[in-house]
């Protein structure tokens, strides 16, 4: 089983796409600034709200995201050769456009609470760390476990699978984390998975 990251693995940041799309650069943070994800999330509600910034204006955004390059070619040798889930900090409320581009992936995420305005006025994490708990749930039923991502909130994630790898993270992450490989390109990663999972080039 592979568990991979969704943004900034597999797709641009919503929220960095959101971000340059009203010119607020209090979004620009994300998973790789802050470690701390209600933190985020918070800053994040309170920035909408006070901008007046509806789930229509996310959707337009999310509407206009493609994989990024490589993916596609890398997500159809990596099925081929394991079960891959995404185990991603967004929302259900986001991803289904993304989803579509990929043949539907199984994906693992949150919910959002949304009025009848349009505003978000909550959200609801699945599972506190639902990542590592998803990997650790994986192996309890006997599955060898594989997981990429890039931020710190894939960080306990990476560290619960048999093998773990970052792939394009900041740089202050590789120094907090130096004994996980790093992959720069989608062939250095699939490298790294194929080794890892003893599967055919």
């Amino acid at each position: 089983m592979t568990c991979l990251d969704m943004e900034g693995v597999l797709f641009p940041e919503i929220w960095l796409g959101l971000a340059d799309k009203v010119g607020l650069e209090e979004l620009r943070l994300t998973t790789r600034d802050i470690s701390d994800y209600d933190i985020l999330m918070k800053k994040r509600l309170d920035v909408l709200r006070a901008h007046g910034i509806t789930i229509h204006d996310i959707h337009e955004v999310v509407r206009g995201i493609s994989p990024l390059p490589g993916v596609p070619e890398f997500m159809s040798w990596l099925r081929q050769r394991s079960q891959v889930i995404i185990l991603s900090d967004t929302f259900y409320e986001f991803v289904q456009p993304l989803m579509e581009q990929l043949q539907f992936p199984t994906i693992f995420c949150h919910t959002l609470g949304i009025n009848e305005e349009g505003f978000i006025t909550d959200y609801f994490l699945r599972q506190k760390d639902q990542k590592k708990h998803a990997v650790n749930a994986l192996k309890s039923l006997g599955f060898r476990v594989l997981a990429g991502g890039d931020s710190y909130n894939d960080v306990s994630m990476i560290q619960e699978a048999d093998a773990g790898f970052f792939f394009c993270p900041p740089d202050a992450i590789i120094q907090e984390y130096p004994q996980f490989p790093v992959a720069r390109t989608y062939s250095e990663f699939q490298a790294l998975i194929g080794r890892a999972g003893g599967f055919a080039s």
